[in-house]
């Protein structure tokens, strides 16, 4: 359950990996730990934009999605043998990519030219590059999305885990509006609330109970792929001058059995950084995150580039 950050110094090329436990911190208390350990003051973090509040309601909606039956997306023969997971060891298939100041201020302005989020913008493109890889390539590609809960709910430390998620459904015909659009659904049924109060209700829990939830895969609503998580744009104005905070900044949120990638991007000081990672029993091999990358940056580039978000 490691949260992977990192960091490409001025000059390098390749990341100085930090980990994290995210029973300890989610990803926005993960990266404001990492620099304030720098040296760095941060006040105030993120805090939920979205308007609605905590619905007793919404886990009684969604109690019937935990208990039936899920549907698994079958993956064709990757590059690198798959292997037990020790859990003791970083994912060895991970790769990375971090757009310049001048690319990411283009990405920005063709969303909201198109008037949606930088995320459905991304999770429209890393959707199509790992399609080729699945053996259904014209099915419904379920993703979790982490949603930061901040502002709404206060557990204490700010660098708590305050996350919780909605799902979000890719058809292989959507549109980055398509996915806009139900991501915002799901936040106004109060989707992310009703996941919320399922992981309050378990924590009581004993850890055997938790690893027995996680191993039926009854532990969450749907089987996903993979979750893509958006910790968004941090020191835009370059306020941060510490030599170990220099550079561009990568995240990327667990992986497990039953949620095999890990993807997820930060923008730091206006440049875009993105990741991606498989679980060991997926593959063990970098170049099926390699390609994974290389489709997913196309995807963006050929997008931005066009100034076409549809």
């Amino acid at each position: 359950m490691g949260i992977r950050f990192g960091r490409v110094a001025p000059g390098a090329s390749e990341p100085e990996w930090i980990y994290h436990k995210h029973i300890n911190v989610d990803g926005i208390g993960g990266f404001a730990q990492i620099f304030r350990d720098r040296g760095v003051e941060l006040c105030d973090l993120p805090q939920i934009k979205y308007p609605s509040s905590p619905s007793s309601l919404a886990i009684l909606q969604s109690l019937p999605k935990f208990v039936r039956p899920k549907k698994r997306l079958k993956w064709i023969k990757l590059d690198g043998e798959p292997k037990p997971s020790t859990n003791t060891e970083a994912p060895t298939t991970v790769a990375w990519h971090i757009f310049n100041e001048e690319e990411t201020t283009r990405m920005r302005r063709v969303c909201r030219k198109a008037g949606v989020t930088v995320n459905s913008f991304l999770v429209k493109h890393l959707t199509k590059a790992i399609r080729p890889f699945l053996e259904d390539q014209a099915a419904v590609v379920p993703w979790m999305l982490p949603v930061n809960v901040r502002g709404k709910v206060d557990l204490g430390r700010d660098t708590a885990n305050h996350t919780s998620y909605v799902t979000v459904k890719v058809k292989s015909y959507e549109t980055a509006m398509d996915i806009h659009r139900n991501i915002y659904a799901a936040l106004g049924k109060g989707e992310h609330w009703a996941n919320w109060q399922a992981y309050q209700l378990c924590l009581p829990l004993s850890n055997g109970m938790k690893k027995y939830l996680l191993d039926s895969g009854n532990a969450m609503p749907e089987w996903y792929i993979g979750s893509f998580s958006n910790l968004g744009d941090w020191d835009a104005e370059k306020k941060i001058s510490e030599p170990k905070c220099a550079g561009g900044w990568l995240f990327a949120p667990p992986v497990l059995r039953c949620q095999l990638l890990g993807s997820g991007c930060v923008t730091y000081q206006n440049q875009l950084g993105i990741m991606i990672q498989a679980h060991p029993e997926l593959t063990t091999g970098p170049a099926a995150a390699e390609k994974w990358m290389h489709n997913w940056v196309k995807e963006i580039e050929m997008d931005a580039g066009s100034s076409n978000c549809y």
